[in-house]
């Protein structure tokens, strides 16, 4: 089996991995930001590629001395390249570049959310396709088929905010913390879900697309009330600080339960109109814990086997990266040193 190393940089975590083949992970470093862009709650994307161009070359070595290899084992360079924060991709794939041209290896450029639905697969099994396949992080939201791991036929997104933007400033109103999603599930768990009718987000165009816009407007008039006034004049009528401990977290479950039921909803429709045999997703609100068992329970009901990573491979890791690429590898799918970071760009369809 190739030896790969990944290295992921796309938004605000800095990590690198070594690879067996497509799942057998030897090492997996990731250094995170959330302490460089709690202040902001959110990326600030000039922080993020400064701290990508310090941390870099550090979790390399790292990776490497984790899986006891040298750079001379290595037989290819895999990199996340798109989509992502444009000065971020930057740092990874131009340190993938040196590290391809130096070693006389071969560089593998990877999409970054295709490498998250393969992500279910390190340390197991090959997914069982065809499979309906979500992601759900902090900037993607989106409903896919999938007939092999290289591509995949979008069938329905967001339209407004990601999932895990809508956590984030849910947990900004509720002053919860950052990063949003561990923010809210924490304040969430005590609280009641049923203490506030907050609406289940959908878009009227494509029942399989999702917005999340009217859930955070909602949660906003619902934690401080409905302004008062007209333009500039207009106040909330409350602050969050005026809120007990029970009403914050009794808020964080409400929006938890409809966000969550927004993502199952778009879900069970989706694989309720394929025929498949898998259910599988990817992203970091995939670690939420009771969006894990929900899916559990839709694929019980529908009887399909559920591929969801362990919580270490929802977040961006390097090591899905280079599990992909090594399918990439496999297939002769190799770039050259003219590869470009390109923050947007769609997970490319079957061929055929």
């Amino acid at each position: 089996m190739p030896l790969i190393l990944g290295i992921e940089s796309s938004c605000d975590e800095s990590a690198a991995a070594l690879v067996e083949g497509p799942s057998v992970v030897r090492s997996s470093v990731i250094a995170t930001q959330h302490d460089l862009h709690a202040r902001y709650a959110g990326v600030v994307p000039e922080i993020a590629s400064r701290a990508h161009a310090e941390r870099v070359l550090p979790v390399i070595e790292e990776a490497l001395r984790e899986a006891g290899a040298t750079l001379g084992d290595l037989d290819a360079i895999a990199v996340g390249h798109t989509p992502g924060l444009i000065g971020s991709l930057l740092v990874g794939v131009s340190t993938a570049k040196a590290l391809s041209w130096g070693l006389g290896i071969p560089l593998i450029g990877v999409h970054h959310l295709l490498a998250h639905l393969h992500a279910p697969t390190l340390d197991d099994e090959p997914i069982s396709f065809p499979a309906i396949s979500l992601i759900a992080s902090g900037g993607h939201t989106a409903l896919y088929r999938q007939t092999e791991p290289l591509s995949a036929t979008l069938l329905g997104s967001t339209i407004d905010d990601a999932v895990g933007e809508a956590f984030d400033k849910a947990a900004t109103m509720l002053e919860a913390g950052y990063p949003g999603g561990p923010a809210i599930e924490a304040l969430a768990e005590t609280g009641d879900p049923e203490a506030f009718d907050l609406p289940i987000p959908r878009s009227r165009d494509n029942p399989l697309d999702f917005s999340f816009a009217g859930l955070k407007t909602a949660l906003l008039y619902a934690a401080r009330g409905h302004p008062r006034g007209r333009g500039r004049e207009a106040r909330f009528p409350r602050d969050v600080s005026d809120l007990s401990d029970s009403t914050r977290s009794d808020l964080a479950a409400s929006f938890q339960k409809s966000a969550v039921a927004a993502l199952v909803r778009g879900v069970r429709r989706a694989v309720d109109s394929e025929d498949v045999r898998s259910l599988c997703g990817g992203g970091g609100v995939l670690a939420n814990a009771p969006l894990r068992r929900q899916l559990a329970l839709l694929a019980n009901e529908r009887n399909l086997l559920l591929r969801i990573p362990p919580m270490r491979y929802c977040v961006d890791n390097a090591a899905m990266i280079a599990g992909l690429a090594a399918l990439r590898l496999e297939a002769g799918l190799t770039d050259d040193l003219d590869l470009q970071a390109t923050p947007r760009h769609p997970i490319p369809p079957p061929v055929g």
